[in-house]
């Protein structure tokens, strides 16, 4: 299935960071009309929200969509657990993975595809400080690399 007029609305940064990200896998979100609305004009937060498993179901918590400032009583509360569609298969392979030590399922990237809201959902490993520190100083010696380049380019 191709993508066609992906927009990309919050990226979870911090995700990048904390976590090693083995898979990602798609899915859709069950949302109530303002919360589109609001999704629409940017205010959605994934900092800290994580996705779990219950009842054969998976759900996304923490993750912030700001009230509608036009939705007056259909808003609904802005932190509360939603529901995510995916195939009963792809629930229970994550699910599987998720029983393993160390793995967790985070939400990385709210887009629309076309009309519809998707969340990239990514199953992660958490990475221990020496591992943060070897990307940090990775990071700054590729820049180091890039800076250098432009120069002698000149």
């Amino acid at each position: 299935m191709e993508k066609k007029n992906v927009k990309s609305v919050a990226k979870n940064k911090k995700a990048g960071h904390d976590y090693f990200i083995d898979e990602t896998y798609e899915a859709g979100i069950e949302l109530f009309g303002t919360e589109v609305k609001s999704i629409r004009a940017g205010s959605v937060n994934l900092k800290d929200s994580w996705c779990e498993i219950k009842n054969g179901e998976i759900y996304v918590n923490g993750m912030h969509i700001s009230p509608y400032e036009k939705g007056n009583i259909f808003n609904r509360d802005p932190n509360r657990s939603r529901r995510l569609l995916m195939h009963k298969r792809e629930i229970l392979k994550l699910f599987g993975l998720v029983q393993q030590q160390g793995v967790a399922l985070i939400p990385l990237e709210l887009y629309f595809n076309g009309s519809r809201v998707k969340v990239s959902v990514g199953v992660c490993r958490g990475k221990k400080l020496y591992d943060k520190r070897e990307d940090m100083a990775r990071r700054d010696a590729k820049r180091d690399i890039e800076r250098s380049l432009k120069e002698q380019r000149r």
